[in-house]
């Protein structure tokens, strides 16, 4: 008995080399302008090589996105006990990260693969914390009577972070460093 497998072997360094190229492709030139070609000559791979291992680009940048190559910070949401300054700080940090150089690109560039592929819509809505994370953190916040009984714990997430994405989509720039603590306070009342 052998314990060769069926079909290629997935070279660790080819693999690693195309997710940084399309990390860093990406990054540059967002997701329309940014072709397996293009990816296979900046990783020094055949474009086979890539189809081998990720069906679309879609996939491949979700890929990127799991392995934190596409959104190098960690934007989970704290839990200190006091949900509206948790709150203020983790809309604070996906605002800083929007401001700085790139990183507006970067978000518009995600949600226009995301578009395309809704695996990668729930990877970012992931990656900036509200997803489940947060959920729970608002649910524990109505349970310890920090939120109204019936608060809609999806619909205030989405809110939040719906209203930070907006901005970055109309490149409307965050307008001062009290934002953050004034959405919440529209979004919790």
């Amino acid at each position: 008995m052998t314990d060769h497998r069926a079909g290629p072997v997935r070279s660790e360094a080819a693999r690693a080399a195309i997710l940084s190229a399309t990390a860093r492709i990406f990054a540059a030139k967002g997701y329309d302008r940014l072709t397996m070609e293009g990816i296979a000559a900046e990783a020094g791979v055949g474009k086979q090589t890539i189809y081998r291992w990720w069906p679309s680009k879609g996939a491949l940048i979700t890929e990127c996105l799991l392995e934190g190559h596409l959104l190098p910070e960690d934007f989970t949401p704290p839990d200190t006990g006091d949900l509206r300054a948790d709150l203020r700080t983790w809309l604070g940090q996906i605002s800083d990260f929007i401001s700085r150089y790139g990183g507006g690109d970067l978000v518009r560039s995600l949600v226009a693969a995301s578009a395309e592929n809704e695996d990668i819509g729930r990877r970012l809505q992931e990656s900036f914390g509200a997803d489940e994370i947060l959920a729970s953190r608002l649910r524990a916040a109505v349970e310890a009577g920090d939120l109204r009984s019936d608060a809609p714990v999806q619909e205030i997430s989405q809110a939040l972070l719906g209203a930070i994405i907006v901005r970055a989509l109309s490149r409307a720039p965050i307008p001062d460093e009290g934002f953050p603590g004034r959405l919440v306070a529209a979004v919790l009342g």
